[in-house]
């Protein structure tokens, strides 16, 4: 007799029933061993990026079944609003995903439809084919398909903020994401991410949310700007990544071992491996 399956909790489900912020970290390599390293860290998510990132379909699909098991949320990132690449991961068994740039409430309703099948949306149905429904293994994945989804979509840019209170307001929107980097580009500061106006775009973003009643997260590295966000309201965080921790690691060892004496007498460190 074949195995019967349920859903995975989504991001979504964490969220409600979470009594403090989640913390995650992006995991940008393509690896999924790095990916399962990163799972099994402690954390509360797991970004898996396709935007900025070197990650294909086959790639994401590889550090899904990486992490699966492991007591952490995944979220993948596409690299654009897009039905049929939203079609794509959620075939694969993506259930949480994170939209980049999101300037609008139309355009924060196309992502919800893309994630739904007619009538409330316009998801393609393959569902014998699909991962995400275990080749038909889930019981009545077409009708329960929405409930398998969370849909966070990130504000990264003045124009989204203007609209930030239109774009919660999207029936299917989740949550929302804020992105400082982009969003102080396009503020004519880019790389200014600490800056004083890029913060109270932050803000004034986490407020609104607050208001409408639905979570919101943001990507802060500098551990002093992420406890700023979360005394401010955020819901979830993103404070490192996969790719970055490894370069500053091994910046560390090059500087202690190259750019000192080499023969200098050493350290005692506590062993950490």
């Amino acid at each position: 007799m074949p195995l019967r399956l349920e859903p995975e909790a989504t991001f979504r489900e964490a969220l409600a029933a979470a009594d403090r912020p989640l913390a995650g970290m992006w995991v940008c390599s393509g690896s999924p061993l790095v990916a399962e390293i990163c799972a099994g860290a402690g954390l509360d998510w797991l970004l898996i990026d396709a935007e900025h990132s070197p990650n294909g379909l086959e790639s994401i699909l590889a550090q899904l079944q990486a992490v699966n098991g492991y007591p952490v949320q995944a979220m993948v990132r596409p690299p654009v609003n897009d039905t049929v690449v939203f079609k794509q991961y959620l075939d694969l068994g993506v259930q949480n995903l994170l939209v980049p740039m999101v300037n609008s409430a139309a355009e924060a309703e196309a992502a919800v439809a893309a994630t739904r099948y007619p009538p409330h949306g316009v998801r393609g149905v393959g569902s014998s084919l699909a991962r995400a429904a275990r080749w038909n293994r889930i019981p009545d994945y077409l009708a329960r398909a929405a409930e398998t989804v969370s849909v966070t979509v990130q504000i990264e840019s003045e124009a989204a903020v203007a609209a930030v209170e239109n774009i919660l307001a999207v029936d299917g929107v989740d949550a929302i994401f804020l992105g400082p980097a982009d969003l102080a580009a396009s503020m004519g500061l880019l790389g200014q991410q600490e800056h004083p106006e890029v913060r109270a775009a932050v803000e004034h973003c986490l407020t609104a949310a607050k208001t409408a009643g639905k979570p919101a997260g943001v990507n802060a590295f500098n551990e002093g700007t992420a406890r700023a966000y979360l005394a401010g309201g955020a819901s979830f965080v993103l404070v490192g990544a996969d790719v970055a921790i490894l370069a500053r690691a091994s910046e560390a060892l090059a500087s202690t071992y190259i750019a000192n004496d080499p023969v200098a007498e050493p350290v005692e460190t506590p062993d950490s491996y």
